[in-house]
């Protein structure tokens, strides 16, 4: 490294003081000078105002308003000064501050760097010395065999962090796929159970629209029943209020005329109308309405019916004549 500032510092410095360069200015040759030395060399070779002078290195002609400074050069012997000053604090830490010798030994016992001087002072008497060389290798040693070490501690750390990205991404890919197929298999349950409960739905919505029709139907010719009931309710009963001589007025016992309706309900609901039974003495008994109701989910009701729907007996009473 010092070789190597030694052959910088040749460029860079003035070929008529034989130093650094200082405040440099570069001529037209490309040579360049400290402004103090080329503006003195011209004074000294009596160059007239508006003449021109020749440079001192190749004798090319110059004029002095030509010359302009080298920030380039200035930069580079900045760096030179600074290493030069950092390379003589180098050389004084190097040197006992007691008795300006070089410090070559290492005291054990105190941990230090003295000089061959202070290995004989009273201070260090009967301590162990070494060469700095050989404490500097045992150390270096010391730190090669550490730093080998470390190196393989971070080799199997590398080695651990690689396998645990590779763990990562292979983990990452089985959820993902994992993801999908479950992803796959609710969205075919979804479906499945969509048209499943679209059937179902429509269905229903047939089983409603049968259901409701056939009630509307059968509640149209119930009330039309219950009104002719009504009827038959209300002259009957308008006849049990005439006078006994009224009713014996009446030439033999009154006849009935048994009218027969069949019933037109849904199989699910059979009711059973009001039914009026005519005995031999001209009496009858009122049977109270009956349902039977058959459900889709329930077994039937099995009652012992004559024929599969009964048939509602409405009486138009008539006299004889």
């Amino acid at each position: 490294m010092a070789l190597k500032v030694l052959n910088i510092q040749d460029e860079v410095s003035c070929p008529i003081c034989l130093e650094l360069l200082t405040e440099s200015l570069t001529l037209d040759c490309g040579h360049s000078f400290c402004q103090a030395c080329i503006t003195m060399n011209t004074k000294e070779v009596e160059i007239s105002p508006g003449e021109e002078s020749s440079c001192p290195v190749c004798g090319v002609r110059f004029s002095l308003g030509n010359l302009w400074p080298n920030q380039h050069l200035v930069n580079i012997m900045e760096r030179i000064r600074e290493f030069r000053l950092n390379a003589e604090e180098e050389l004084k830490r190097d040197l006992c501050v007691r008795h300006e010798e070089k410090l070559r030994l290492f005291c054990k016992e105190d941990r230090k760097v003295i000089c061959w001087l202070c290995e004989r002072s009273p201070e260090h008497r009967g301590h162990h010395t070494f060469l700095v060389e050989e404490v500097v290798k045992e150390c270096q040693e010391k730190l090669q065999a550490a730093l080998e070490r470390l190196r393989k501690e971070q080799q199997k750390a590398e080695k651990l962090e690689a396998d645990i990205r590779e763990e990562r991404t292979s983990w990452k890919y089985q959820v993902q796929t994992e993801r999908q197929r479950i992803w796959t298999e609710f969205s075919q349950l979804r479906s499945v159970l969509d048209s499943e409960e679209q059937r179902e739905l429509q269905k229903l919505e047939e089983e409603e629209k049968r259901i409701l029709d056939s009630l509307a139907e059968a509640e149209a010719e119930l009330a039309q029943q219950n009104q002719l009931v009504k009827e038959l309710i209300s002259d009957l009963e308008h006849r049990r209020e005439w006078s006994t001589v009224d009713l014996l007025q009446v030439r033999g016992m009154p006849q009935f005329r048994i009218l027969e309706t069949q019933s037109k309900l849904p199989s699910f609901l059979c009711p059973w109308a009001p039914i009026l039974v005519l005995t031999l003495r001209g009496s009858f008994v009122f049977v109270e309405p009956f349902f039977v109701i058959h459900s889709r989910y329930y077994g039937p009701l099995n009652i012992s019916i004559p024929g599969e729907c009964p048939t509602l007996l409405f009486y138009e009473v008539r006299e004889y004549i």
